[in-house]
């Protein structure tokens, strides 16, 4: 179908609407917020959740705009956004998430063979197959060409050896993808980037216990791992190209996260209920509710970004630099929400455990300290800046002037 509005558009629209009649189970309507932490969570789905995951990606609109060749939806831009308004209407959420699907998948459709697109991307597709990324370690984050996570070539395939830290999921994941040293007299062009299953011995996760309470992020020890040739995407020593290029998606998912509107909504309803209204009906505390519609509309013209950076991203190569400033802006947003709702909840927002407090009131600590991670995963703040202002401002690098 064509890109563009009219009968098409039309004919698809009215297509999407009774499949997803049909198929979305009514039961996870209603409970927005409370369906995305499902979908989110480690633990396999069951029931009407399975079902729902089952029939999306049989039938690939979880990636509406993969190519069909690989399981994809096949659909145009213009029908993928009918598609997700048609869900919105609904209350259906997608069910197909994680690396694979925003980071991973991408890359490949871009940097791999057509042998490994037709091995890895169905898997994703389905959400069969959950994938972490082997990036940082403990000598290597914010410089992280200086990694050293070895990969020597043994004829027919790489013997790799090395530590990962803050791989994300691991506990949970079935492959990596990961960035290895394939030549040491180089920095950036001796890097390759291969995948791997996790469940290889080899393979030694240990999670690391966060201050929320938590354990999202892991170590990661690799001894003595055999990994296949054919499993190296991109050319080899050309691993920190493929690298760049992930970090985008990932970045431009991070930046898109300010779109989920669901809390953003609940929290003026939810300091009306603590703080009070005035005679209006409106929030008691003007300075606070201020601040309220602040970062509302913040979140609202960060989603409207990411749209537009998306359409963009279509009719360019892929993501841009843009995608830095979308990520610490979603972040800065995320942060201050974070902060305002413990700020409506008062002392009820700094409940650990016990009587006394609600599951909300206790959920909000443990998103407090959690985000507080979120200027520092995917890059931090300090290295997105620079980013920003040599490859969008152009600014000279000073580093380098001296």
């Amino acid at each position: 179908m064509a890109d563009f509005g009219g009968a098409d558009l039309d004919a698809f629209r009215a297509e999407a609407r009774e499949w997803l009649g049909a198929n979305f189970p009514k039961s996870l309507a209603g409970d927005r917020p409370a369906l995305e932490a499902a979908i989110l969570s480690p633990d396999k789905p069951t029931g009407d959740l399975a079902a729902w995951k089952e029939r999306m990606g049989a039938k690939g609109w979880g990636v509406p705009t993969w190519p069909k060749a690989y399981g994809g939806g096949g659909l145009t831009p213009a029908e993928a956004r009918v598609l997700a308004e048609e869900m919105a209407a609904i209350g259906a959420v997608n069910p197909i998430v994680g690396m694979g699907v925003n980071m991973f998948g991408p890359t490949l459709l871009e940097y791999g063979t057509e042998e490994q697109k037709r091995r890895y991307i169905p898997d994703i597709v389905t959400g069969k197959v959950r994938w972490c990324q082997g990036f940082s370690e403990p000598g290597a984050g914010s410089d992280l060409a200086s990694l050293q996570t070895r990969a020597e070539d043994k004829g027919d395939h790489f013997l790799v050896n090395g530590s990962k830290i803050w791989t994300s999921g691991a506990q949970w994941a079935d492959m990596i993808f990961c960035l290895v040293r394939t030549d040491t007299t180089k920095k950036h062009e001796g890097i390759s980037f291969v995948v791997f299953s996790m469940h290889q011995p080899g393979v030694e996760v240990r999670p690391i216990r966060l201050i929320a309470g938590n354990s999202p992020f892991c170590e990661t020890f690799i001894t003595d791992v055999k990994v296949p040739k054919e499993n190296l995407v991109g050319p080899l020593n050309g691993g920190w190209t493929v690298a760049k290029r992930l970090l985008q998606h990932e970045r431009s998912g991070m930046g898109g996260r300010a779109g989920a509107r669901g809390r953003a909504d609940s929290l003026g309803i939810t300091a009306k209920a603590y703080v009070g209204e005035d005679d209006q009906g409106r929030l008691a505390d003007l300075d606070l509710r201020t601040r309220i519609i602040m970062n509302e509309i913040d979140a609202r013209a960060l989603q409207q970004t990411v749209r537009r950076a998306a359409q963009e991203a279509k009719t360019n190569s892929g993501p841009s630099a843009a995608t830095s400033i979308m990520k610490n802006a979603n972040m800065k947003i995320m942060q201050d929400r974070a902060e305002l709702t413990l700020e409506v909840m008062g002392a009820q927002g700094l409940g650990w455990e016990g009587e006394g407090f609600d599951a909300d009131e206790l959920s909000a600590v443990r998103t407090w300290l959690g985000g507080k991670a979120g200027s520092i995963y995917g890059g931090s703040n300090e290295v997105q800046n620079n980013i920003i202002a040599k490859r969008i401002l152009g600014l000279p690098d000073l580093t380098q002037a001296h």
